[in-house]
């Protein structure tokens, strides 16, 4: 049975179907006879199968009695229908797929879900057409199983902070494959890598275990530096009495130095350091005649 493909006619073919019809039918007008809108319809089908357009950024194949003869395009060009027919037309723009991974595991046996997006075009037609029956779906299926292989090589903390690399590896594998198909891989980029959520609240206790650690080992290192200084000035107050009674009198006046406040200092601490002539001596300088 022969079966016609309406949505491969152009609309210039559809417009010299018209414009055969309405000059057959004028000549039939004139001459009082139909031959002219018969020869008109024939003539109009004939241009409707054969005048084919394709875009700037396509290709199509012409098969003569099923060999192919070459490709068209872009632009318009003529076929003899039925002898002469097409391959389905070629898109050589850049395109995406959307790749996914469900439930793979991991070189450390973790199960993860990596969603990937993989960019390619079409570089030679001719090879895509002759060398693969669908090569769409051998796109999609080749960036999957190479997905899950590169999955299983590699650990799940190499797939969280290495993501470039992982794209370029599964870029360079699939490019491999599909050139002989006239078909290059341009990039891939992991977009998406989720693990089960109870392991993802183990890394987060995990985490937070860490930090407090690093957190308890910052203050030990600090009491310790701490410690080290009081050491340190021990020394030098023990080598010179008279930096100590200074520095006494200091904390002394930073702490009564505001209105109203009291310090009690007690009785050894003074003698110890001397500060009962010094305390007289405010005391006196602060009374009023």
């Amino acid at each position: 049975m022969l079966r016609i493909n309406f949505g491969s006619i152009s609309s210039i073919g559809r417009a010299l179907f018209i414009i055969c019809l309405l000059a057959g039918a004028i000549v039939s007008a004139d001459t009082k006879h139909p031959a002219g809108v018969i020869c008109g319809a024939v003539l109009g089908i004939y241009f409707m199968f054969a005048i084919k357009v394709v875009k700037q950024w396509e290709k199509v194949a012409v098969l003569r009695l099923g060999r192919y003869v070459g490709l068209r395009g872009p632009g318009i060009f003529h076929i003899v229908p039925i002898i002469e027919t097409l391959s389905p037309y070629v898109d050589q723009r850049v395109r995406v797929a959307d790749v996914s991974a469900e439930s793979t595991l991991t070189r450390d046996t973790v199960p993860v879900n990596v969603d990937a997006i993989v960019f390619w075009l079409v570089w030679n037609a001719e090879k895509c057409i002759l060398e693969v029956e669908d090569f769409i779906q051998a796109i999609n299926m080749s960036a999957q199983t190479a997905l899950r292989e590169s999955i299983g090589r590699h650990e799940l903390a190499q797939m969280i902070t290495e993501r470039e690399t992982l794209g370029r590896e599964l870029q360079r594998i699939l490019d491999e494959k599909t050139n002989p198909w006239g078909i290059t891989v341009q990039s891939v980029e992991i977009r998406d890598v989720r693990i089960p959520q109870g392991l993802e609240d183990a890394m987060s206790r995990q985490a937070q275990a860490e930090r407090e650690r690093q957190a308890r080992i910052i203050l030990g290192q600090a009491e310790t530096e701490i410690s080290n200084s009081f050491v340190q000035a021990s020394t030098a107050y023990e080598q010179n009495p008279t930096a100590l009674h200074l520095r006494a009198m200091n904390m002394l006046y930073e702490a009564i130095k505001e209105r109203g406040s009291m310090v009690i200092v007690p009785s050894s601490a003074v003698e110890t350091m001397g500060l009962g002539g010094s305390l007289a001596t405010a005391a006196l300088g602060g009374v009023k005649p």
